[in-house]
């Protein structure tokens, strides 16, 4: 694989973007959520109880538990957390030097220490996702703060090998559970015939996805399988374009994915790990810069690659036809498919390839590390590489670590080969478990609602006659409303709702804390349903009674004329999901009782410290704003002041360099800086560094006091000719000066 300086540069950028999202979207939901009193207060996920800190820490591995020594509550540590994370990601965002390794270490730990309380509402896959990532984003990122430089490290590759690796469990997985998991839908390609109207929280192209013919609909479903199980295995391919062919197909599904559904950061996040198959040469091509990479393959190794390529492609298409038994339908003008092999064969095919797939990834990582070390072998001056080979040991010794231990979330998609781990991997994973370092993953593996979506409904009334719907913003209630555009925003109580439609509202005890809370007005609890309390039906006076009936809902279809109905939804009663309960009712009193969420002591006064003080106005400031709204006003500025920056920088350099050119007359052609957001070109950046490292270099040879001799011969003819190239500069400069002492190098 080529250089990844572009790539890795991309993806810690993507990161620091990805902290700030989901910092700030949990930031605006936690007075409803953990505040004191939200759904969940967080407050009592911390015992105390006379503990060490250091016994606190090692029971839950958070830094919430700090609150109290600065004075402050749960709720209140919680807030000053997550705005401490929003703040240090923007200056990530907008600051190359911050993205660092120390910098993306603060930002796990305030997003593990939200993990930690956040109990359901942050039990998602994609919340440990962005744990895992971003974990290994300080093994990826440099350490800017504590060195003083960005200078490329020649082990970088071997770290970010590590991003390839998850985004190959993460998509082999999800790919793999929906077959594992015997679903009718699957199994037979009609799942997205009913995903669409049955996600969580649709867009409306999610509307018109789901129009689409049946026969389009199980293409698609097809194409999802290969792109999740089959086109992985191309990660660790050792040719190029098969890497580039892989990662256009993942984005193209990921995209895809955004447009039909709000699904929060996870297809971003996704997006950026996607960048782990990218290289140099092929982000400068997306620049429209030349590159400077020579290639020295032969014509007949260049042949063999593109044949290789051909053969590859085509067994992938063959396989998909053979698989998927896919014939021309002339007469429908269609084309069918149909799964033509057994859950037998697919749990046979998966026993022959877990186990050869852990292999090529050990092959893949040792080629990286060999590389680095060969690489580290070259470098001039007996301290840097003694200095050297100390980071390759540790970086690769973090690396292999790193890879073991994820070998056992990743094998429990086939048991034969989960049971044939050596046990002290099992032990070492134990260890680590409660940090989210490794995760197993794997979305949709059983396709809900196939008849009719499960909607649950809250209606209140001050009678008990007359009832009014509770309207969600985000959520499928109101037949008419349109179809929100929330992503990267999750709204987590809309979520936990889809959830709680599809079982007995004892399997979500949460609900009975809503209930009560919405009897008792919080205001905290009803911003989570509209952020515009005024929307809210009952925001002057809390409902004197609630109740909740399950519906089953399905999208509208177009009129017989072709033209679009009024309604986006239709739905048909199902039955009582919540009897009928008010302030003192004995159903209610008692799940509060069993579930522990019943008020035992009268409401704590908060704190008055200057720092809770300051998250009181700073709530203040954005009470009112929509989620989403206030996210990408972020985003947008943030990503314009990066442009800018970029767009500055580009057109700053060529000025310089034609300064230059015109004192020294050279010929040759500097390349100016990346029009991208990162500042100046790596290239450019490097070459200054190795300028300024060059005195260093001597001294390190003058200690050594034996004439230690260079690598080669080659290399002391470079040094001879680069020395008489600066005497004729010199001299060069000195007679241009005495004909015009105005002209100055820069």
């Amino acid at each position: 694989m080529g250089e990844i300086i572009l790539p890795r540069r991309m993806f810690l950028w993507s990161m620091a973007v990805i902290y700030l999202i989901a910092f700030v979207s949990l930031y605006v939901q936690i007075p409803g959520l953990y505040g004191n009193e939200g759904l969940l207060p967080a407050r009592r996920q911390l015992r105390y109880g006379g503990k060490s800190l250091m016994e606190q820490l090692q029971s839950s591995p958070t830094l919430l538990w700090f609150g109290p020594r600065l004075g402050l509550d749960t709720h209140t540590a919680m807030e000053l957390l997550c705005l401490l994370g929003a703040a240090l990601s923007l200056a990530a965002t907008l600051m190359e030097a911050l993205r660092d390794s120390v910098v993306f270490f603060c930002l796990w730990a305030m997003y593990l220490s939200m993990y930690q309380v956040g109990q359901v509402f942050l039990y998602f896959q994609w919340d440990n996702l962005l744990l895992e990532t971003g974990f290994l984003c300080i093994l990826v990122a440099p350490l800017t703060l504590i060195r003083g430089s960005r200078r490329v490290r020649e082990h970088d590759g071997v770290t970010f090998w590590l991003m390839r690796w998850l985004l190959f469990r993460l998509m082999f997985a999800s790919g793999v559970v929906k077959l594992t998991s015997r679903c009718p839908t699957w199994w037979g390609l009609t799942a997205l015939t009913y995903h669409y109207e049955t996600q969580c929280i649709p867009t409306p192209l999610a509307w018109f996805a789901h129009q689409l013919p049946v026969w389009w609909q199980k293409l698609s479903v097809m194409a999802a399988f290969i792109i999740e199980i089959a086109v992985p295995l191309l990660f660790f391919s050792p040719l190029r374009r098969l890497r580039l062919g892989a990662f256009y197909l993942q984005v193209l599904l990921q995209v895809l994915i955004i447009l039909s559904g709000n699904y929060n950061f996870f297809n971003l996040l996704t997006l950026a790990l996607c960048l782990s198959l990218l290289d140099d040469q092929h982000v400068h091509f997306w620049l429209r810069k030349t590159d400077k990479t020579n290639n020295h393959d032969s014509k007949l190794w260049s042949w063999l690659s593109y044949l290789l390529e051909l053969a590859v492609w085509s067994l992938l298409i063959f396989g998909t036809i053979v698989c998927f038994d896919l014939q021309l339908d002339t007469k429908k003008n269609a084309v069918s498919s149909r799964t033509a092999f057994t859950y037998h064969q697919f749990n046979h095919f998966l026993k022959a390839v877990t186990i050869p797939s852990v292999w090529v990834g050990v092959l893949s990582l040792t080629w990286e590390i060999v590389k680095a070390m060969f690489r580290y072998a070259c470098v001039s001056g007996f301290l840097k590489r003694f200095w050297g080979t100390i980071q390759w040991s540790l970086f690769a010794a973090a690396t292999v670590a790193m890879f073991t231990i994820s070998l056992v979330p990743f094998t429990y998609v086939e048991y034969d080969s989960h049971a044939r781990l050596w046990p002290g991997v099992r032990r070492a994973y134990e260890l680590v478990d409660r940090y989210q370092l490794v995760n197993s993953y794997g979305l949709f593996r059983r396709m809900t609602g196939v008849g009719g979506r499960p909607e649950v409904v809250i209606e209140g009334s001050n009678d008990g006659v007359k009832w009014t719907e509770i309207e969600f913003m985000y959520k499928p209630g109101n037949l008419s409303a349109p179809l929100p555009v929330v992503t990267p925003h999750q709204p987590r109580l809309d979520w936990q709702m889809w959830f709680a439609a599809l079982g007995a509202h004892t399997q979500a005890p949460w609900f009975t804390s809503l209930m009560y809370r919405l009897l008792q007005g919080k205001t905290d609890v009803i911003e989570l349903i509209q952020t515009d309390v005024t929307q809210y039906p009952f925001h002057q006076q809390p409902p004197t009674y609630l109740r909740a009936h399950r519906y089953r809902y399905w999208f509208t279809e177009p009129k017989a004329d072709g033209s679009y109905p009024e309604r986006w939804w239709r739905r048909v009663y199902d039955e009582e999901f919540y009897p009928t309960v008010h302030l003192g009712n004995t159903f209610l009193d008692s799940m509060l009782n069993q579930y522990g969420l019943k008020d035992k002591s009268p409401p704590r006064r908060p704190p008055n410290t200057t720092v809770a003080r300051a998250m009181r106005w700073m709530r203040s400031q954005i009470k009112g704003v929509p989620s989403e709204v206030l996210i990408w006003t972020l985003i947008a500025c943030s990503a314009t002041l990066c442009l800018l920056k970029g767009l500055r920088s580009k057109h700053t350099e060529p000025k310089a360099h034609n300064a230059s050119v015109t004192v020294n007359n050279h010929t040759e052609t500097v390349p100016d800086g990346t029009s991208d957001h990162l500042g100046k070109s790596d290239e450019h950046q490097a070459a200054e560094e190795e300028e300024g490292e060059q005195g260093e270099d001597s001294e390190d040879e003058a200690e050594e006091g034996e004439g230690e001799e260079k690598g080669n011969v080659t290399d002391d003819e470079e040094d001879e000719t680069r020395e008489e190239e600066e005497e004729m500069d010199d001299e060069e400069e000195e007679r241009e000066k005495d004909v015009n002492p105005r002209k100055r190098r820069f």
